[in-house]
Order: C-alpha cells, then structure tokens, then sequence
C-alpha cells in the first residue's frame, strides 16, 4: 500500500475508486488499522459512486510511530482521576487527516469516523468547515464528563493489561476476547474471519505503546460540546443500542450539539461494526453525503 507525507509523518493508506469521484475518508477508531473499515464496506461506498480512503492512524498499523514521546502512565492517571499527559491531541490527528487529503490533492471530503475516529472526525469538521462536505459520527461521544461511563466489561476490555505470556496466539486470543467484550450481540463475527483478522493484523503490526498514546490523546481530549455546535456541515450520527463501550447516550448528546444533526439508532448493534450491517452503513452514509449534493444544488439554483 502507498504512503503519503503529512503533518511530518508517513501516513499509510488505501485508496479505491476513481480520483474524479466524490471522496469518503474513513478515520478508524483507538488502535484499529485501516481494515477494520472492512473491504465489504468500501466495495459498497465505490458501488455507489464515491472514492473510499482507509488510512492508519498515527501510532498505528503501518503509519509513523512516536515512540521517541514515551508512553503516558493512563492508570496512574486514572487512578488520580487527571487527565493523562499525552504527547499529541486529536486535533493533532484530525490534521493528519487534512495532511492526508492535501497530500492526495482532495479539496474537501465527506468525513466518516468511527469510536476514537468519530471524535476526530468531529474535530475535523468543527476545523476544517471548508473540506468537510457531509460528517458521519459512529459510536462515538462528545466526551462531556457527565455522560455515561463504560460498562465494568467493557472497560476492563479496554484497560486490561496484556498477558503475561506475549507469544502470537496469546495475543490473538486476547484480542478476541477484548473484542467479544464489546462486540454486536444481535450480529455476531464470523469466529474464522474474526481470528483471521487479529492474525493479519497481528503479523501487519503489533504494536501496544502506540495504543497507549492514542488513548491518552483520548482522554485528554476534553468536552467537545462547545465545537461540536460550530460544525455546519450535514451530520449523521450512528450509534448502537447496545454499545458498553460508549454508551448509547453519548451518541444522542453528539446530535444534540451539532446544529441539524440526525440521529439513527441500530438495534442489536454494540461496539463494532458488523459485516452483516454493511449494506446499511453505505446507504445511511451515502444518505448524508447526497444531503451535501443536494443542498450545493440548491445553492446553485438560488444563485442562478
């Protein structure tokens, strides 16, 4: 896969489509590579007219490590109830998103994140008004402090250290268990191409500081409320009913504080996005980037 030069990082990346076609810049969510936005899903949104692009974030898959910042002590922190001290901020990340779109010469995009990317992406829109062209919102949060925590399951999923024993299989089966953790109850994975997955992602890269410093840039992110209210651009946000991780609540209090935002709650769906709803994440996603076409048309014909 190629790489792109931005924000002084090398930022790997996947780009299926026609160059000419309206561009979907997918932004995965803490620690997750590119295929987690799975082929299924991409294949759906170029059916449907658009230029896809999956990339890995910093810290992650084949992108830039920043290894050189250390890594934050997160359970000391939360243990003092601070914030942890990380080495780069979403706004950070949301920046190497635009890097990444200046690098492939893509004006303004329609954004689409998911968990950790939702956040990012709704920076990215709230900053960069003129290359958003429609936002897609899933699972994630505002992250105001009032909001509903993780369940203990689900938090334990994502705190627990890593086992003791760091041989191949070991950290295959934990991944999939911290992934069952949160997973789908009405849309279970297929087990082979659950395992397959963490496998290939294991041997493409395994690497858990990097995870690190993007939770911390999480968790130092701070309430978004206030920007989330700037944002103009149509918004979909999309939210399982049954997530642990971030609860439901979270979701409705991100369409609360986007001006015109739609909110779509999935029954069944938890923390991940099932292969067996892919055909409605592109429809639904394609469904507000058209909101985007439309009102430019109609902005067209007033002109006129």
């Amino acid at each position: 896969m190629p790489q792109v030069t931005a924000n002084h990082l090398q930022i790997e990346y996947e780009s299926f489509g026609a160059e000419a076609a309206p561009a979907i810049l997918l932004v995965m969510g803490l620690g997750a590579q590119l295929g987690r936005w799975n082929i299924e899903l991409c294949e759906a949104l170029l059916a449907r007219g658009y230029r896809v692009i999956r990339f890995d974030n910093r810290d992650c898959g084949l992108s830039s490590k920043l290894d050189e910042a250390g890594v934050p002590d997160i359970a000391r922190a939360l243990r003092s109830g601070s914030s942890p001290t990380a080495p780069y901020s979403l706004d950070d990340m949301a920046g190497d998103c635009v890097g990444l779109l200046d690098a492939l010469g893509i004006p303004a995009a329609h954004i689409v994140g998911a968990s950790m990317g939702g956040a990012i992406a709704q920076i990215f829109a709230a900053r960069y008004p003129q290359r958003t062209l429609s936002l897609t919102s899933i699972m994630s949060t505002s992250s105001h402090p009032e909001l509903p925590p993780p369940t203990p399951e689900a938090a334990q999923a994502l705190l627990a250290p890593l086992p003791a024993t760091r041989d191949k299989e070991n950290l295959i089966e934990d991944a999939i268990r911290r992934q069952l953790a949160v997973a789908s109850p009405e849309f279970p994975s297929c087990p082979e191409r659950l395992r397959n997955q963490f496998a290939e992602e294991h041997e493409r890269c395994f690497h858990p500081r990097g995870v690190t410093r993007q939770l911390a840039a999480f968790l130092a992110s701070g309430d978004r409320r206030a920007l989330l209210a700037t944002i103009k651009a149509p918004t979909l946000v999309l939210h399982g009913a049954d997530d642990p991780l971030i609860p439901v609540a979270c979701g409705y209090d991100v369409a609360a504080h986007i001006p015109g935002a739609r909110m779509q709650v999935i029954p069944g769906m938890a923390h991940d996005l099932p292969a067996a709803l892919t055909e409605f994440f592109a429809d639904a996603i394609a469904s507000v980037a058209q909101t985007r076409s439309a009102l430019s048309e109609r902005t067209i014909c007033i002109q006129r």
